[in-house]
């Protein structure tokens, strides 16, 4: 009982702090916007050439995207037929006696092979990246990046499997929600450190200040009208240049660690009245507490996914355990079995982060539109030629697959964030700003 009532008061945290912004509902003016935007089509177009490009791109990406999840799922229904874990589960217990060493051998090896036997769509991705003219990288960058990653993930994964199992072999029935807890401590020190120590690992960033002043004057004007502070400290250019010819900006950390980011390729692409635009989305993340909101959100949905994960891992091994050499929910081998839990899992559950997250980068949409307000001569047009920028240098399809776009993606569609840009306008008579009163 005692356990149910903790879980009552989480679920009822959650949604009392995710709702205000996610279940908010739409101002009527955004609404007849959106409306009008549907109908639509001028707003985002590509030229003939870049047409058939980008639906070829698109008809790639989805392949890739589906082929990766369904082998994801099969692959380890194969390596579980053939008791692939627990000959690892044997050689790992042979090697050491140590839990820590077991532990991290069994991870590794399991890591390894995982990764070996997803390489080929790994390769045939960034592939499709230099074919396309959207990836700069050289194989051998690539290869080291892949590196670093193995092993960033081979260390958190090791100390979080050894975690679980410490907790399973003490709370076989409830290890689920205490499990949870570190991991959710875990996704909060990884977020903090991300920006601080792992993003270097991977690409260059500067001050902003120190790169470009003027930038962040006028960036400056944007964060004044906004009423928040976001000190030039804050702010920082990411040499994406030496890796991708595409165009973003971004908004990450926690607390000290929070920042804004802005790609080298998108200062050089967009205009100064662009830049302002998309400095006004990221800010509109930065404003509305996006970050803490996605926190809250993930944490309600690993909570459901570790508690539906060990109901369907303890049918199987009820069902399979014997087949596949599995002891017991506390045995090194049956890791895999929970993973292929979670992947069936969180394959099911893409639509659902997808639309939290489709939600707020509308939000940061509307946020940003009204931002620079007073700022760009014509914020309806800066907005929508942004967008059309954006979609030309990444090669977006203007009309993506209904379905396609409901499961896959994390934004709206360029073409209809392109639309609802022309369509926005709070400031004429008799409309109303969401964000703004002034």
């Amino acid at each position: 009982m005692r356990l149910r009532t903790i879980l009552l008061l989480i679920a009822s945290l959650f949604v009392l702090t995710t709702a205000p912004s996610w279940v908010q509902g739409t101002t009527p003016t955004e609404t007849q916007a959106l409306r009008e935007a549907a109908h639509d089509h001028s707003a985002y177009t590509l030229p003939p050439q870049k047409l058939e490009q980008a639906k070829e791109l698109f008809r790639a990406r989805t392949t890739l995207h589906f082929v990766g999840e369904g082998w994801g799922i099969l692959e380890l229904i194969l390596l579980l037929a053939l008791g692939v874990p627990a000959r690892m589960r044997d050689v790992a217990e042979r090697v050491t006696k140590s839990r820590w060493g077991q532990c991290f051998l069994f991870v590794l090896l399991f890591l390894l092979l995982l990764t070996l036997l997803n390489a080929p769509l790994r390769i045939y991705g960034h592939d499709v990246g230099l074919a396309f003219g959207l990836s700069v990288q050289g194989w051998g960058s690539w290869v080291l990046d892949q590196a670093k990653s193995f092993l960033l993930t081979w260390i958190v994964a090791g100390a979080l499997v050894m975690i679980l199992f410490w907790i399973i072999r003490r709370s076989p029935r409830h290890w689920w929600f205490w499990f949870w807890i570190p991991t959710m401590v875990a996704v909060l020190f990884g977020v903090f450190l991300a920006p601080i120590v792992v993003d270097p690992l991977f690409d260059k960033f500067e001050p902003l200040q120190q790169r470009d002043p003027a930038l962040v004057a006028q960036l400056e004007r944007v964060v004044a009208r906004s009423g928040i502070s976001v000190p030039p400290d804050r702010m920082f250019y990411m040499r994406a240049s030496q890796k991708v010819t595409g165009m973003n900006a971004y908004v990450t950390g926690f607390g000290p660690s929070k920042r804004l980011v802005l790609w080298d390729t998108t200062i050089a692409a967009a205009t100064p009245d662009e830049l302002a635009g998309v400095f006004g989305h990221e800010l509109g993340h930065y404003a509305l507490h996006h970050i803490v909101q996605g926190l809250l959100f993930s944490a309600g949905m690993l909570l459901v996914g570790f508690y539906v994960g060990q109901q369907m891992t303890q049918w199987l091994l009820r069902r399979y355990g014997g087949r596949w050499r599995i002891r017991s929910q506390g045995d090194w081998a049956c890791l895999a079995v929970l993973v292929l839990v979670l992947q069936a899992l969180n394959f099911l559950s893409e639509p659902i982060d997808n639309a939290f997250s489709r939600s707020i980068e509308h939000a940061a949409d509307v946020y940003g539109q009204e931002a620079i307000h007073g700022i760009v001569t014509d914020p309806q047009t800066t907005t929508q030629q942004g967008f059309q920028r954006l979609g030309e240098t990444s090669l977006e399809d203007p009309t993506p697959h209904p379905l396609v776009e409901f499961w896959t993606f994390s934004h709206p569609s360029i073409a209809d964030r392109a639309a609802f840009a022309v369509f926005y306008n709070p400031w004429l008579a008799g409309q109303h700003p969401k964000y703004f009163q002034r």
